[in-house]
């Protein structure tokens, strides 16, 4: 069989690390089949991408067409299988005031529309990295259930090999509490600015390191909240991301929604407690190895993060129960299954 994975997204972080995270592990369990990691020069979300492509795909003759992301041309014929990591572009507004006029953002969102629903109607099978998002294009777009397969994510091998060969040494001399991510609205950075501003009260010496390469919306923020005990880092290596986890008094997920939530599998491998929001997938990946709290809810954070900063016992318990839980995880799992699904829609 020939398979193409469109890898134009590989070098991107979340979508970008599935993708190189896939096509790594299929390399070391499929021998008999034949893949190519597709990387034309098309822009994704481009006019390009819906003429081009299709004709690009169709020269090489696939049996089946691995999209990992919804960004599938409307125009394309072939079978095809789709990955659709979470729908929060649905939920919460992305629109970039400062760049974006309305109209061209209302534009944007009816293409998305038109192309998200052409994505899961024609796909033979729609992958998707928990039960949380699994059941949302159940109840929110009626896709049948039997059409959708839950691959769980999970943490990278580069960190993990940046986990054993560390030498201790503290990169920070102060306490604090760490989040990794972009800034998009749904992540909920704001609100977990406020709660620490609140913690500040009780907790003199306590700083917040905020890390994550996110242009437009991190620099709104840092542009709203300077304060000397915000400290905001940009791009880290996963070594220095490693030594952030690990140094960190907890790593704090106050998302009002996610797919899954591969940060907080990170900190658990990086013996970090988790102080995590319960919205979306969240309880679902992090199981009985987070302390959960209303993300809505600023004094239930409040106290959560309060908690776990005074409660040394209560830290060890979640460093023990993460070190577990982030096990269960595996890319390679992941990229079995994908297999599997490769294999039944092309036979279908």
């Amino acid at each position: 069989m020939k398979i193409v994975i469109d890898a134009r997204m590989y070098q991107e972080s979340g979508v970008g690390r599935y993708i190189r995270n896939l096509t790594e592990n299929l390399k070391k369990i499929d021998r008999k089949n034949e893949y190519i990691i597709f990387s034309p020069d098309i822009k994704w979300y481009s006019i390009k991408e819906q003429i081009k492509l299709p004709k690009l795909l169709k020269s090489l003759k696939p049996d089946l067409v691995h999209f990992p992301h919804f960004n599938v041309p409307i125009f394309y014929q072939g079978k095809f299988i789709v990955t659709i990591h979470d729908l929060i572009h649905q939920h919460f507004k992305m629109q970039r005031a400062t760049t974006h006029g309305k109209f061209i953002y209302k534009l944007k969102q009816i293409g998305y529309k038109k192309v998200f629903t052409n994505a899961i109607k024609k796909a033979a099978k729609i992958l998707v990295p928990s039960n949380f998002v699994k059941n949302q294009l159940i109840n929110d777009w009626g896709i049948d259930k039997k059409k959708i397969e839950v691959t769980y994510e999970a943490v990278d091998n580069n960190i993990a090999t940046a986990v054993s060969t560390m030498k201790h040494g503290n990169l920070v001399e102060y306490p604090y509490i760490f989040y990794v991510g972009n800034a998009h609205p749904h992540k909920n950075v704001e609100g977990l600015i406020k709660t620490f501003l609140k913690l500040k009260k009780d907790h003199k010496n306590l700083k917040l390191i905020l890390a994550g390469h996110d242009h437009y919306f991190w620099q709104r923020i840092k542009k709203e909240y300077q304060h000397s005990d915000i400290i905001y880092k940009d791009y880290v290596s996963d070594k220095e991301l490693v030594e952030l986890y690990k140094n960190a008094l907890c790593f704090v997920m106050p998302s009002f929604e996610e797919g899954f939530g591969i940060p907080i599998l990170e900190a658990m491998a990086m013996s970090c407690p988790v102080v995590s929001s319960n919205a979306g997938s969240l309880p679902e990946v992090g199981g009985d190895a987070c302390l959960y709290f209303d993300p809505t809810n600023m004094t239930d954070m409040t106290n959560k993060i309060s908690k776990i900063i005074n409660d040394e016992n209560l830290r060890k318990n979640l460093i023990k129960k993460g070190l577990k839980r982030y096990k269960l995880f595996s890319w390679k799992k992941l990229a079995k299954q994908t297999l599997e699904v490769y294999e039944n829609s092309i036979s279908s």
